[in-house]
């Protein structure tokens, strides 16, 4: 029986057999010999065997007990990061086979994890070169467009063809800057800085910043929440993060419509949101607007690259935040972002 395969529970079963063939062999001679106060002996031999019995399973559960103690504390530095720590195993029985596989498993995860490191240093790497690359011909190419502009005056089509062009490269340099921002904080080689913020003057900045922008295409960003409500944030970083959504919103918006960012503070946690009244999103595409390089077939915006959102994402997360969206076809779009209070920064307040 696989259950007699430690030689602990055989040795616990051998002491319990052994004390009661020993209490049934003195049971029998003291019976047999017609010993006097025999009864009384027996009872004695019985509480013997008990003691004996009990001590033999007090020892065996306390070996146990301490076995597993021990298992349980390999086990959560292994979680902490240790991947050197592992559980002995090398004895027999279920319970060292159970070790045996949870260390089997360990090793898979340690090396799974070991290959998704180098993967994602590896992506890391090609797009940060990749990126870095670019960098310089964009550079080039900008200021060649510039002079192609100021030589054109006289030139309309040339100069329309100037100005497309420079759409286009403004468009690639966005892609390199969000690549590179997005490969950054996916490798944890960003730091986020935290301070506390005051979340009005950050949404009169974001405001300023597509100030122009709105007043062009005549829509409105309305702003509405306390003066007083802090945030333990990051400014450029939570600043971006908005700045994406903001403009989301602004692209599938039309004429006359307005973004309003709201923001409110509860028991524990400070609410931004960001609502428009625009075209909306489309239910197929609700559940994948955060995926990278994500495009609708139902979008009419050819100029978007699909890393906004993702990396709004990605900051806000790295905050400790949480991002929610709603959306109603020709009614708007909603999005929630929620981020808990510290202790401290609440007793402040």
């Amino acid at each position: 029986m696989k259950l007699f395969a430690n030689r602990k529970i055989k040795f616990l079963f051998a002491g319990i057999l052994w004390s009661i063939l020993a209490f049934t062999l003195i049971s029998a001679l003291l019976a047999g010999f017609e010993v006097r106060n025999a009864s009384y002996c027996i009872i004695i031999c019985s509480l013997c065997m008990g003691a004996v019995i009990l001590t033999l399973c007090f020892r065996y559960f306390r070996e146990q007990h301490t076995i597993m103690e021990n298992a349980i504390s390999q086990i959560k530095e292994s979680i902490s990061g240790n991947k050197d720590v592992t559980i002995a195993c090398n004895d027999e029985g279920e319970l060292y086979r159970l070790f045996h596989e949870v260390n089997s498993l360990v090793s898979i995860l340690n090396a799974h994890a070991v290959n998704e490191t180098s993967s994602k240093k590896f992506l890391q790497n090609t797009i940060s070169d990749i990126s870095h690359q670019l960098k310089t011909p964009l550079a080039a190419l900008n200021i060649y467009n510039g002079l192609l502009q100021g030589e054109a005056e006289e030139l309309p089509t040339i100069k329309e063809f100037a100005t497309l062009s420079e759409q286009e490269l403004d468009r690639i340099e966005m892609l390199v800057q969000n690549l590179l921002k997005i490969t950054k904080l996916d490798a944890g080689s960003i730091v986020i800085e935290k301070a506390v913020e005051n979340v009005s003057d950050m949404m009169n900045d974001i405001k300023l910043h597509f100030a122009y922008r709105a007043k062009q295409e005549q829509k409105e960003i309305v702003l509405s929440g306390s003066d007083s409500i802090s945030l333990l944030c990051d400014r450029d970083w939570m600043i971006e993060a908005i700045d994406n959504i903001v403009k989301n919103a602004l692209d599938h918006t039309h004429k006359g419509d307005s973004v309003h960012i709201e923001w409110r503070q509860f028991a524990s946690v400070v609410q931004i949101t960001i609502k428009d009244n625009g075209s909306g999103i489309h239910p197929e595409d609700l559940h994948h607007i955060f995926k990278r390089f994500y495009r609708s077939r139902f979008s009419k915006d050819t100029q978007g690259i699909g890393l906004g959102l993702p990396l709004a994402k990605a900051i806000i997360e790295a905050h400790n935040g949480t991002i929610e969206v709603d959306s109603e076809l020709g009614v708007g779009t909603t999005f929630v972002i929620n981020f808990l209070i510290p202790t401290k920064i609440v007793g402040l307040q």
